[in-house]
C-alpha cells in the first residue's frame, strides 16, 4: 500500500530534512514559548558550567522534536547521539550508547515511551547519578558492574506522553509540549526551505502550500519537494500559485490538507453511524484499522481543525465536516 503524502510519520523521502535543519534557536521557526524558555535554561546552564537538565519533548509527529534536540546539542557545544526506544532491547544496547557519551553531550531517544520497563530502570541511575549499574554474566557467574558517566543531557521525544511511566517522566527537569503550527509560521518555513534548496516560490504559493500542510513542518517540506518537481517539469522551476494548486490537486491534498484517507474516515462515521457519537472500537472495526492508528494518525489533525470532536459517548463528525465534504447533515435534512 502506498504511503500517504500527508502522513506525519517519517518517510524514506524525508531524509532531506537533515540537510535543511536549522542549527540554532534563532533560525528555528515557531514554538515561540518553548524557544524563549529553552534559551534561558541553556544560558543559565552554561553560566553555571553545567549540563542542561534532561528534556522531554512531546506532541504529534513532524513538529520538530528531533530538530530541537539537535539545536540543544549545538547550542550547548556538545555532540548528539540518537537512538530510538524500540531499538533498545537489552541492557547492553543502552550501555553501549551511554558509554560513548562525553561531557556535555546530548543523548536523544526518540519514541522513548517504547523503551522496555527493565531498561527504563537502568536509565534512572544514568539520569540521576550519571552512573550505570548493570549485571553481566548469568546465574553463578553474574556480577554487578558500575560505570561512571560524564554529565550529559537526555532529550526524550514521544508522541504518547500518557504512555510514559511516572518515575521516568519525573526525572525530566524540563518538559515541553509542541503545538501545531499556524499558517503564518508554516509560510515562513516554506520560504526558508525554498532559499536553502535554491528554488524560488512566490508569497501566494507559499501561503497556499502552508494552508494545506496540516499544521506540520514535515508535511510542508515534503509537499514543497513535490510541488518543486511540478514547477520544474511543467514550468520554468519557479513555484507560483497556479502550479502549486495544480500540483496539490493532482496529489489529492485538498484546501484543508485532507486526503482520501481522511475522507474515507469521516464518511465512514457519517454513512455507517449517522455522524456519531460512536465508540472508537466500532470505527476501528468498520474501516479495518487499529485503534492506536486512529488515535495517532487519523484523529489529531481532524480534532485540531474542528471536523471531529470527542464526547463522553464517542466520536462525532461536526457541522463543519459536513460542509467541507459537501454532505447534507441529518440536522439540515429535517
Amino acid at each position: 500500500m502506498e504511503e500517504r503524502i500527508v502522513t506525519t510519520k517519517k518517510l524514506e523521502e524525508d531524509k532531506f530534512e537533515a540537510t535543511i535543519r536549522p542549527d540554532s534557536l534563532d533560525e528555528y521557526i515557531g514554538q515561540e514559548e518553548i524557544k524563549e524558555n529553552l534559551s534561558v535554561f541553556m544560558k543559565a546552564a552554561k553560566m553555571r558550567n553545567e549540563s542542561l537538565d534532561h528534556v522531554l519533548l512531546y506532541g504529534p509527529p513532524g513538529l520538530g522534536k528531533t530538530t530541537l534536540a539537535y539545536i540543544i546539542a549545538h547550542e550547548m557545544d556538545g555532540e548528539i547521539k540518537t537512538v530510538s526506544g524500540p531499538s533498545i532491547e537489552k541492557s547492553g544496547d543502552l550501555a553501549a550508547v551511554l558509554s560513548t557519551l562525553e561531557l556535555g553531550d546530548v543523548l536523544f531517544i526518540d519514541e522513548i515511551h517504547r523503551i522496555p520497563r527493565y531498561i527504563e530502570e537502568i536509565l534512572y541511575s544514568a539520569m540521576e547519578d550519571f552512573s550505570l549499574d548493570i549485571i553481566v554474566g548469568s546465574d553463578s557467574t553474574s556480577r554487578n558492574i558500575k560505570i561512571d558517566l560524564p554529565p550529559f543531557t537526555l532529550v526524550g521525544a514521544t508522541t504518547r506522553a500518557g504512555d510514559l511511566t511516572g518515575p521516568l517522566r519525573d526525572r525530566f527537569g524540563i518538559v515541553f509540549k509542541l503545538k501545531y503550527y499556524t499558517v503564518e509560521e508554516l509560510t515562513k518555513i516554506v520560504k526558508r526551505t525554498s532559499k536553502v534548496l535554491d528554488c524560488p516560490i512566490d508569497d501566494d504559493a507559499a501561503i497556499e502550500l502552508a494552508t494545506r500542510s496540516r499544521g506540520t513542518p514535515r508535511i510542508a517540506n515534503r509537499l514543497f519537494k513535490r510541488v518543486r518537481d511540478y514547477a520544474l517539469v511543467m514550468g520554468n522551476g519557479y513555484i507560483n500559485l497556479e502550479i502549486t494548486k495544480l500540483a496539490l490537486d493532482r496529489l489529492k491534498v485538498d484546501s484543508l490538507g485532507l486526503d482520501e484517507t481522511d475522507y474515507h474516515f469521516l464518511k465512514a462515521i457519517i454513512e455507517k453511524f449517522n455522524g456519531g457519537p460512536v465508540g472508537i472500537e466500532a470505527i476501528a472495526s468498520s474501516i479495518g484499522e487499529e485503534q492506536t492508528t486512529i488515535e495517532d494518525v487519523y484523529e489529531p489533525y481532524l480534532l485540531q481543525i474542528g471536523l471531529l470532536k470527542r464526547t463522553p459517548r464517542g466520536r462525532m463528525v461536526t457541522e463543519k465536516a459536513y460542509e467541507h465534504l459537501k454532505i447534507k447533515s441529518q440536522e439540515t435534512l429535517f
